[in-house]
């Protein structure tokens, strides 16, 4: 049977997880409809999701619709959750993008189509609320094509918009009036087609159909359809349109098993369960898989189908499992020969930066273990510990994230803690090229105990490039006998190469960059010897890179955010100045009848101090949104950060710190 895996995304309170509650229904999973604001909901299932009315963790649900099993994914839609949005992009092969009827298109609705793009996520569009006063169909259908750039087509007409008589009439393809119209959007993309066009000749609706799922697939064309989820107003037009216009897949049960890790949770017992997304062959239950850097034995799989999850022998080629067993797995982790991977820049990563302080002495060590936890759930939270000061750190997207994190450690945890605060995360980018070399020595000595040679070159990539790693060596001069595979050691390479990036030359996160292994050699084990060993690698690493990167030099670098503002146009001069107080960068005013609408950037901390002054500033009528529009280099001396744990930049104290490990 065929497999889609369907993301339903889209900006907060626009209606998303009502949506899947519909869909759910309409197909069948369900027999009653919850409710968010009763939180009864089936992918909200967290206490916090159900007290707060948001969707904070991704959540599976899977069904049949016309012969293809959909494996529904629900997303947050809160941008403090942009990061558990970003994993589940890499697995996805469609998605829903919600737009609400009265807000039209927003800042988060901009960023998430974006990624959609930019990945290759064929994508359908539901305007939700057209029973809603101030509903226009017609307003967001504009926008949605002139704000996203997308050709779109309208599959329907609503009526009675902006009441709660509202009603929307799918049209099919036999109708000669919308053939025409879906003509018209198709022939932009097909020569052969805009002949038919030109020449008036009508097409028959099943070529149509099968273009217009083309065009929809290739990304070419986006469909809307129109409704209201809560009334299920076009929801099961929706439903029926899915596996017709998004493409779904049939893998190869018989090649190589392949998948990856976008998801961790734990289980009642404190066991790693890993969601997965298998892209080809068939994965068993007792099966050895190379997983990052070791082979680990799959202890039990939870394959989900039809509304829960059933316990199966085996996994195939476009399903999404829960596999127990593997427990060092991390997200973004791949096995097999697969070039499928959670791409780690979908979104910009955490621009905010707080330290977390017990309130209770004596629970340091608990919280540390607390926090570890929820940084296998959420790697971008970027757990560091402050050794010298005796502090540990999160990276967060905002305030709310910030709120579920204490909550999250009292409810589950019993712990109490305060947050320090918050502040902007810069980033540094290499200014140019640097390199480094530590060749191999025989025996190991205090001022060179490592027994391998590691040779690094690090360059600088265009802005949101991320950080890449290539082997540029031999596979000779890799030691297989330590690591089994030339992938095993890659990964290995890999992982280290992050992780001590996420701490510059000014101690801040590293970005941007290319990093290629140069030079590569060990010592073979003799009799009585184990020779290289796979910690000469891991401890050799951080001081060849680190001395690479002082070469290149870094630029340290702040984020920005761009803003857009609506007031009142009578509050234009008091706006105008505090923007220049705060010293953002707004472009020109535009108004319209008496509101105003200003477009420009800000650094990080001045918005939280505008979006504090707005209320007083327009008598509560102004509204912001923001979203993240970059870096820019510091101005000044740059700030430092703090450096975590040891510090390869001071050679000795390193060594000094990790001989004891060799």
């Amino acid at each position: 049977m065929a497999t889609l895996n369907l993301g339903i995304l889209a900006h907060v309170d626009a209606g998303k997880t009502t949506l899947t509650e519909r869909l759910l229904h309409a197909a069948g999973v369900i027999d009653e409809i919850g409710r968010v604001d009763d939180g009864t909901t089936q992918t909200d299932s967290l206490a916090l999701e159900r007290q707060r009315g948001i969707t904070i963790k991704s959540a599976v649900v899977s069904f049949v619709v016309d012969g293809v099993t959909i494996n529904l994914v629900d997303t947050p839609g809160h941008p403090d959750f942009i990061a558990e949005v970003e994993r589940v992009l890499g697995v996805l092969d469609g998605a829903v993008l919600v737009v609400s009827a009265v807000e039209g298109v927003q800042s988060q609705t901009l960023l998430l189509f974006r990624a959609l793009r930019r990945l290759g996520v064929p994508t359908v569009v539901f305007v939700n609320k057209i029973d809603r006063v101030g509903a226009d169909d017609q307003r967001v259908l504009a926008a949605v094509a002139e704000r996203l750039a997308a050709n779109v087509l309208a599959m329907g007409t609503s009526r009675g918009v902006g009441t709660k008589r509202a009603s929307f009439t799918v049209h099919g393809l036999d109708d000669p009036t919308f053939a025409e119209a879906a003509i018209e959007v198709l022939a932009s993309n097909d020569d052969q087609m805009l002949r038919r066009y030109l020449d008036d000749t009508s097409m028959d609706p099943g070529p149509l159909r099968e273009a217009l799922a083309d065009q929809t697939g290739q990304l070419h064309v986006m469909p809307v359809y129109f409704g209201a989820a809560l009334t299920g107003v076009g929801v099961e037009d929706l439903l029926s349109a899915i596996p017709k216009l998004l493409p779904s897949v049939e893998g190869d049960r018989t090649g190589p098993a392949s998948g990856t890790v976008f998801k961790i949770e734990r289980g009642p017992t404190g066991e790693k369960i890993a969601f997965v997304r298998m892209f080809s062959g068939t994965l068993r239950t007792r099966d050895r898989t190379q997983l990052g850097v070791g082979v680990e034995t799959v202890t039990a799989i939870e394959v989900f189908d039809r509304g829960t999850t059933q316990r199966r022998p085996a996994t195939h080629a476009g399903e999404i499992a829960k596999l127990h067993g593997l427990s060092t797995a991390r997200i973004g982790d791949t096995f097999g020969p697969t070039a499928h991977t959670v791409d780690q820049h979908a979104f910009a990563p955490p621009t905010l930066e707080t330290a977390i302080v017990p309130r209770q002495r004596g629970q340091k060590r608990a919280v540390f273990d607390a926090l570890t936890e929820l940084a296998e759930q959420d790697p971008l939270i970027n757990l560091r510990q402050d050794d010298t000061r005796q502090e540990l750190f999160l990276s967060l997207y905002g305030e709310v994230q910030k709120e579920i994190v204490a909550q999250t450690l009292e409810g589950d945890y019993g712990l109490d803690i305060e947050f320090r605060p918050t502040t902007p995360f810069c980033v540094e980018r290499p200014t140019r090229a640097g390199a480094a070399v530590e060749l191999l020595r025989p025996g190991r000595s205090p001022a060179h105990p490592f027994l391998a040679t590691v040779g690094l070159k690090i360059s600088p990539l265009p802005p949101d490039s991320g950080v890449t790693f290539e082997l540029d060596v031999s596979h000779k001069s890799i030691p297989i006998h330590v690591f089994d595979s030339v992938d095993a050691f890659r990964q290995l390479m890999q992982r280290t190469i992050l992780d001590t990036l996420r701490q510059g030359i000014h101690g801040w996160a590293v970005t941007d960059c290319r990093v290629i292994m140069t030079d590569c050699g060990y010592q073979a084990p003799p009799r009585k010897w184990p020779g290289t060993t796979l910690s000469d690698y891991r401890l050799l690493t951080p001081l060849v890179l680190m001395a690479a990167l002082k070469r290149a030099g870094t630029t340290v670098l702040e984020p920005v955010l761009g803003f857009r503002l609506e007031f009142p146009a009578d509050d234009l001069g008091p706006i105008m100045s505090i923007l220049s107080e705060l010293e953002a960068q707004p472009g020109s005013p535009q108004t319209h009848g008496s509101i105003s609408v200003l477009e420009g950037v800000i650094r990080v901390t001045p918005l939280h101090h505008l979006q504090s002054r707005l209320p007083e500033l327009t008598r509560g009528e102004g509204v912001i949104e923001s979203a993240f529009a970059g870096y820019r280099p510091v101005q000044g001396v740059p700030p430092s950060r703090p450096r975590t744990h040891r510090n390869p930049l001071d050679r000795a104290d390193y060594l000094r710190r990790v001989t004891r490990r060799i």
